[in-house]
């Protein structure tokens, strides 16, 4: 009887608690009864394919963040790159940054009237293999980080002579040399003239030839702006306007992005006064708004704290986007919202000394955690949603990479990513769908009426198999990324009886 009364509320609680009800019942045979009980959960999903509740605004996406394994004849370079390029999303995100100033800052030195340090020579390679890969789509370039020597500084700032060498003290300085804006002005359209128009005529009058003559179709202004710098609304709206107005006269069709919240839950300011046209000189377009999520459990949890604490915290974010939205259709309502950093930071990969790699089914988990933020996401009318980041490895946030960095392969966030991008699209309809049953509030699910025909997708959150029941099954295939596709593409699954069992952390496309 004992037995019979605690399975309705060991089905419904933390492993924690699980933990300490074995502990009392000493691993009785009532704790396996319970545990089988649990293992067979099951949800029911019911879809009114003729009831839409909306059109998809959204694209599913990811960002590409410079570091020295993807530079030329690194291995996982070579990969990386014919991965995104198989993968043909758009508005990918590349994001030159501030641990490597060399491979980021392309004039590192304060020109003088005897010479300027203009030097692409180690930035080129890396952003060509990008164009290449991303040729036929659109991107969003963020050269991040700006010259220091913009700045006003006790003393010049030295770094490293290897590019490849981390460096994390290049960003220094909250005032601007030159508070008319200027110099950061020209900086910025000279670095993009460079990429669009063949090449700059420099400080001193001496002419720089590129040969390129790539399209940007949006660049997104500095990154993490209530971060770097110590930067106020304020400040960042005025550089935002000195940055847009050098680009827009190398580049007059270029769109921008703005922001790019580290922290968007504590920053209302930024939105508000971001947001506001008339906080901005006369002709600057909004034309779109970033920021970013990255669950952060601590160190004392496991694995099986996270498939809580990351999904937790995911329902935060969310409230956050919803005021930030209501933020934005209130001031700016034509301004666009990409969230191009959406992923996991384990504590073990803050630091250089931090080596531990993520357990078994960690990618699992963190592939889930996207799609579950894809759906919530493109029901909020998102209009981009970027996973982080392609390329990650000890010392270097592994726990954000969607490459394998020792097999060189793509690991399950990759393919959850692609399994959606090549799924699910802007313009499919959103039609009504509703999870029911013991284990509907372990389970994420949203069917689409799209080109290809109906469509469903599922994401399982937690460390469990679970059953799926629903209508039409025998006429249907699946798809599905789990812990026993490793890091090869989405394999198939078969349907039997209106049933089918996603595995634990199982990301699924159902078709029709």
């Amino acid at each position: 009887m004992m037995c019979r009364r605690l399975t309705i509320e060991y089905l419904q609680v933390s492993r924690q608690f699980r933990s300490f009800v074995r502990l009392v019942l000493g691993g009785s045979t009532c704790i396996a009864a319970i545990t089988s009980l649990y293992a067979q959960q099951t949800a029911q999903i019911k879809i009114q394919w003729d009831k839409t509740v909306m059109i998809s605004k959204s694209t599913p996406t990811l960002q590409v963040v410079v570091n020295p394994l993807l530079r030329p004849g690194e291995p996982l370079s070579a990969a990386s790159y014919k991965a995104l390029k198989e993968l043909g999303a758009d508005y990918v995100r590349y994001v030159p940054w501030l641990p490597y100033p060399r491979l980021a800052v392309a004039e590192l030195e304060p020109p003088t009237p005897q010479k300027t340090s203009w030097d692409f020579s180690v930035i080129d390679p890396m952003t060509k293999d990008f164009f290449a890969a991303t040729e036929g789509h659109s991107t969003v370039m963020n050269f991040s980080t700006m010259p220091t020597w913009l700045f006003k500084t006790d003393k010049p700032v030295t770094y490293p002579a290897d590019p490849n060498a981390p460096f994390w003290n290049y960003t220094q300085g909250t005032e601007l040399r030159d508070p008319t804006g200027k110099e950061v002005s020209d900086y910025y359209e000279r670095l993009v003239s460079w990429y669009v128009k063949g090449g700059f005529t420099d400080e001193n009058g001496v002419r720089h030839e590129s040969g390129y003559h790539y399209k940007l179709p949006i660049w997104e202004v500095l990154n993490e702006v209530d971060a770097e710098h110590s930067m106020t609304p304020e400040d960042y709206t005025r550089r935002y306007d000195f940055i847009v107005e050098g680009i827009h006269r190398a580049s007059p069709t270029t769109k921008f992005m703005g922001l790019a919240l580290a922290a968007p839950r504590d920053r209302p300011d930024f939105f508000e006064y971001f947001l506001n046209p008339a906080n901005h000189k006369p002709g600057i377009p909004l034309d779109y708004i970033s920021y970013h999520f990255y669950a952060t459990p601590t160190r004392s949890q496991t694995i099986d704290d996270w498939q809580y604490t990351f999904f937790d915290q995911a329902e935060g974010f969310l409230s956050t986007v919803r005021y930030a939205e209501s933020i934005r259709k209130r001031l700016s309502p034509t301004t666009k919202t990409d969230l191009n950093e959406l992923g996991v930071i384990l504590p073990t990969d803050n630091t250089a000394a931090d080596k531990v790699p993520p357990p078994a089914g960690y990618y699992n988990l963190a592939g889930s955690l996207y799609a579950y933020l894809y759906i919530e996401l493109l029901r909020l009318q998102i209009d981009v949603i970027g996973e982080s980041q392609l390329v990650g490895y000890p010392t270097q946030y592994p726990s954000v990479s969607m490459m394998d960095w020792i097999t060189n392969k793509p690991n399950p966030r990759f393919w959850v990513l692609k399994l959606i991008k090549d799924n699910f699209h802007p313009g499919d309809k959103i039609v009504d769908t509703n999870l029911g049953g013991p284990a509907s509030g372990e389970v994420e699910a949203q069917a689409f009426i799209t080109p290809a025909g109906h469509k469903l997708l599922l994401a399982n959150k937690r460390n469990q198999a679970i059953e799926i029941k629903f209508p039409d099954a025998q006429n249907a295939s699946a798809l599905t990324v789990d812990e026993s596709t490793g890091d090869e593409p989405p394999a198939k699954m078969k349907l039997v009886d209106s049933r089918i069992v996603l595995n634990p952390f199982s990301v699924m496309v159902i078709s029709w």
